[in-house]
């Protein structure tokens, strides 16, 4: 229905580089520079932050200065800070305080505006006066009793210390980043947040991607779920740098990484107790074992390595880590009922703790662990997003050495706490090269609205549609709406709680306001039965509901269309107008229809699908490399003649791969096929181009997809 498209873009500390290291990023335009400030004096407007110079070598960094009591000191000037790189002193070029309310007192704008769509989202979240957070409720992490003990501070700091236009988001390591949207509805992150369940050593698969490794050891689960926990954790700062540029604060609640066990949980099976296990049960398995101290010490490189990469992600997208330990006080990693001994449950929750206090230190956030009183923890949160100030040097030790360059801040007043980053992580020779390089030749056009297709709808739609068009009777164009429901993706928790879409409503009418087409799908026409009797004989399951169509027929021109998605009452789910350009495919120049695909993930389906006229082609443009897909299209010429029909594969650029056999149809009112078998394709996007050839000269159309894994 509507695709999303965010730029992403870095954050610092950071060499500004990166902005150009990153192939799809966007950077965002920068408004004309105001008149030069006296940097010796704090700014009038405290609102606003600077628009910082970029460069191969600038370096930026947000400083916290509070006195003894914890409260900001607000009146320092650029001459009373100094930056040492490295043992070598910098010259500070960009300085400003920045001082955030949250909206707390009321200005001439009036309220903050809400957060309907991605558009809301990203306009709001750009704006200097706004302070973003973001909770990542680690549940591969968290033990379901703490889970449950966390959920009350978590909640008084979302009612207590945010102001109505700071922007929340609420995330879980499964959870797509396409269904994470900002907001300042706090009451529904609220609510969300009551309903945190930890699922810390417990197996059980709650979905389809848990269900792939359900037999696999306990250990190898574990590390599993480190990887998506910390590649969903990435992925959500990553989104945070793409949506400002200012400080923004990631809460994550989590007990922290380990990638060892001790010898009692190394089960065969996950989720079956002792089951090929010889150490279950022995308390005292493992315990001043030399081979458990080199095992723990290698697997604790690979961990720091992991985190590394976590925290280097936030310093380039300027996002500090706040580690809440949901456990508080404690004195063991595990519970009684586990029979481990004593003083490697205290190892193992010292090595975790350090796993937070690791996050946090590197990325000038704070490790709020082994303490009861979480709500002061989370109150600082808020303080440090409030007042800062933003330096900004051009580095001169100009590194591409892709090593960590450390940096310490000092201010000459005495009797201050100062707060910074550590240092950063340089662009290699390889990324100052990509950085440094002229952009890209742009895709064409045709290109770009291929591969537009292949996005798969945000949180906000329920449905996926495809309109194609094909010749009429007498001069009109044939029209067909298809649409299909877009699935529940794996760990999205407010998809159960949304009703599924029954059928689509549609009104079609010209540009003069005459009426083409009223009526609902599927109620005027199901996807065929030939279809849906191939998939039982095939012994398929019955899966998601089958694609519904509707055809009718259109003069062309302009337009509108309006789809009204309705649940099973009748309610209206989602709606939306467009208007959309019929095109003549009577005119004397070559001309083709639509593309259809369709898909069939076995071969006797995929046999049966070829000769199946009557099939619904698919809205979906994301597949497997286990499906086939079939590609059906009209050609036109000029009076009777039957135009050439040649395809070929295409990469994400453009570039031609491989040509494509095209089968002619057996009989005139037969459609040509272009099969497309995906199992020798790697994952990625990619183009089919089909060129028909005739009299009337040439046309192509371009259609795109994704293979995934």
């Amino acid at each position: 229905m509507r695709s999303s498209f965010r730029a992403v873009v870095g954050g610092s500390i950071l060499l500004v580089a990166l902005l150009g290291a990153r192939g799809d990023a966007q950077q965002p335009s920068q408004a004309p520079p105001s008149a030069p400030a006296d940097p010796q004096r704090p700014p009038a407007d405290q609102a606003q932050q600077p628009l910082f110079k970029t460069g191969i070598n600038f370096v930026r960094v947000d400083v916290i200065v509070t006195d003894r009591n914890g409260n900001t000191v607000p009146d320092l000037r650029q001459s009373d800070f100094e930056v040492v790189e490295d043992s070598k002193p910098q010259t500070i070029e960009s300085f400003k305080l920045v001082k955030l309310d949250g909206g707390a007192v009321p200005t001439a704008d009036g309220p903050p505006r809400p957060i309907r769509t991605d558009s809301d989202e990203e306009l709001e979240a750009a704006r200097d006066d706004v302070r973003l957070f973001a909770i990542f409720l680690d549940d591969y992490h968290v033990r379901r009793g703490a889970s449950l003990s966390v959920r009350a501070p978590l909640s008084s700091f979302i009612e207590t210390q945010l102001g109505p236009s700071d922007m929340l988001g609420l995330m879980y390591p499964l959870e797509s980043l396409s269904s994470l949207r900002m907001t300042r509805n706090h009451d529904a992150v609220s609510r969300g947040v009551q309903q945190f369940l930890g699922r810390k050593f417990e197996y059980e698969p709650k979905n389809e991607f848990e269900q792939r490794y359900m037999f696999y050891p306990t250990e190898i689960v574990e590390r599993i779920r480190n990887q998506v926990s910390m590649s969903a954790i990435k992925g959500l700062i990553t989104h945070l740098g793409s949506l400002k540029e200012g400080r923004k604060s990631l809460i994550l609640v989590s007990e922290g990484f380990s990638n060892m066990l001790p010898p009692q949980m190394r089960d065969a099976v996950a989720g079956t107790p002792g089951y090929g296990n010889p150490n279950y049960g022995n308390p005292m398995a493992g315990l001043n074992d030399p081979n458990e101290t080199r095992a723990s010490f290698f697997a604790s490189m690979d961990l720091q390595s992991d985190l590394q990469e976590i925290y280097a992600t936030a310093n380039r997208n300027n996002v500090s880590i706040y580690a809440l330990d949901p456990r508080g006080l404690t004195d063991s990693e595990f519970d009684i009922a586990d029979n481990i001994n004593a003083q490697m449950g205290r190892e193992y929750l010292n090595s975790t703790m350090d796993t937070l206090r690791s996050l946090a230190e590197n990325t000038d956030g704070r490790a709020i662990v082994n303490r009861n009183d979480l709500a002061t923890g989370l109150k600082q949160v808020v303080r440090d997003t409030s007042a800062y100030y933003l330096l900004g040097y051009n580095s001169t030790q100009a590194p591409s050495d892709g090593k960590f360059h450390e940096i310490k801040v000092r201010v000459k007043r005495p009797g201050v706490q100062v707060r910074a980053r550590k240092g950063y992580w340089a662009l290699n020779a390889e990324e100052v090269a990509r950085a440094t390089a002229p952009p890209r030749p742009a895709r064409a056009p045709a290109v770009e609205a291929a591969l537009a297709t292949v996005n798969t709808p945000p949180q906000s739609r329920v449905i996926r549609s495809w309109i194609g068009t094909t010749r009429g009777e007498n001069g009109k164009t044939k029209v067909t709406f298809v649409w299909e429901p877009v699935p529940k993706a794996p760990g999205d928790r407010q998809a159960a709680s949304r009703e599924q879409p029954a059928r689509v409503s549609l009104m079609a009418a010209g540009a003069d306001g005459s009426p083409y087409f009223r009526g609902r799908v599927p109620d005027v026409a199901l996807a065929s039965a030939a279809s849906a009797a191939a998939a039982v004989a095939s012994g398929a399951s019955a899966g998601p509901p089958r694609p519904a169509r509707v055809s009718f027929e259109v003069k062309p021109g302009k337009m509108q269309l309006r789809v009204s998605v309705e649940g099973a009452g009748s309610e209206v789910l989602d709606s939306e107008t467009r208007e959309i350009t019929i095109p003549d495919l009577t005119v004397p120049q070559t001309t083709l229809g639509t593309p259809e695909l369709f898909r069939a993930r076995t071969l006797r389906e995929y046999q049966q699908l070829k000769g199946d006229a009557t099939a619904v082609p698919i809205a979906v443009r994301e597949f497997s490399r286990t499906d086939r897909l079939l590609i059906r299209v009209s050609a036109y010429g000029a009076g009777t003649s039957v135009p050439t029909l040649t395809a070929r594969l295409l990469n994400r650029a453009g570039q031609p791969m491989l040509d494509l056999p095209v089968a002619v149809p057996a009989s005139p009112s037969g459609e040509p096929q272009i099969e497309l078998p995906l199992a020798g394709i790697a994952p990625g996007e990619y183009l089919v181009e089909i060129q028909a050839t005739g009299e009337g000269g040439d046309a192509k159309e371009l259609v795109g997809f994704r293979v995934t894994a």
